[in-house]
């Protein structure tokens, strides 16, 4: 097999077009469609279908994505683990945060990273979890923080790595607890509520939870943002959520109290990778530390 034809079937795959993958790899779209032509050919089965101006995978298509993105995967790891090797230089780690993960739990995750012996250099995205995704699949990130497992909708084929699980507590600063005459859930119906955006995993939880032990909170702000969220909030602007293993973290660093918390709300947390078998050293290090400081 010529690999250099695999590898532009992956990057348009990747990208979603042919031009694109070009203005990636500096090469005419038209030579990347004889290569890839040239790989239907050899593998005996058309890879892509035109669907309009669109192009789609077929069946054998999405068969071979699988197998490319280990392929290059496995290239990716091994030009870093020789670039460092014997130079006494930090391991470099390239990690994608989701908006909905709150920056605490994210830095407590990926807190053991940093303490590998060998050194790391560590190189943070925060942004939605769709576009992490997308630069997960063409090897610009090693991990993806998420508060949900990769959405079926999403064509990327990676690995989802549960790291814990917490109960929700519910936030509040001083003036506004005080207001609240009820005990907790009861003070949360009719209440100033913040509540993380549509991209959250966490807010229909709440919403089903809300209805479930009858209460309505005055929904006040959605905030894709959890750190904003937990501004507003110590601003007195509402009651926000936020996972219970943080409970003490939140209190003393914006000054509020928790209400009450419930276990019949979860938040998640995943590590995504593209790898089955993980092998980053920062990867395997945050993944062994979360499941023994999680579930709460």
């Amino acid at each position: 097999m010529n690999f250099k034809h695999l590898y532009y079937f992956w990057k348009v795959a990747a990208t979603g077009s042919v031009a694109r993958a070009g203005e990636e790899l500096h090469i005419t779209p038209q030579t990347i469609s004889e290569q890839i032509r040239l790989l239907e050919e050899d593998l005996g089965t058309a890879l892509f279908a035109r669907q309009g101006r669109r192009l789609e995978l077929t069946e054998a298509g999405k068969l071979a994505l699988g197998y490319a993105q280990e392929i290059f995967s496995l290239g990716a790891e091994l030009r870093e683990t020789l670039r460092f090797h014997g130079r006494g230089r930090r391991v470099g780690f390239r990690v994608g945060v989701a908006d909905a993960v709150p920056k605490t739990l994210a830095h407590r995750l990926l807190e053991p990273a940093m303490g590998l012996p060998e050194g790391v250099r560590i190189v943070c995205r925060e942004w939605k979890l769709d576009s992490l995704l997308s630069e997960l699949a063409v090897h610009r990130l090693d991990l993806v923080i998420a508060d949900s497992p990769v959405p079926p909708a999403v064509s990327v084929r990676a690995y989802n790595h549960r790291l814990g699980a917490s109960g929700v507590s519910f936030f509040a600063g001083a003036a506004l607890a005080r207001k609240l005459r009820s005990e907790f859930p009861a003070c949360l119906d009719g209440a100033p509520m913040l509540m993380p955006g549509e991209d959250s995993a966490l807010r229909i939880k709440l919403l089903r939870w809300f209805e479930a032990v009858k209460v309505k909170p005055d929904i006040v702000g959605e905030f894709d943002d959890s750190a904003l969220m937990n501004a507003f909030g110590q601003a007195g602007i509402g009651i926000f959520p936020a996972p219970s293993a943080l409970e003490r973290e939140i209190e003393t660093q914006h000054g509020v109290r928790a209400l009450g918390r419930t276990r019949e709300v979860v938040s998640e947390f995943f590590a995504i990778s593209i790898e089955r078998r993980l092998t980053h050293p920062a990867v395997v290090a945050i993944t062994r530390a979360a499941r023994h400081r999680f579930d709460v």
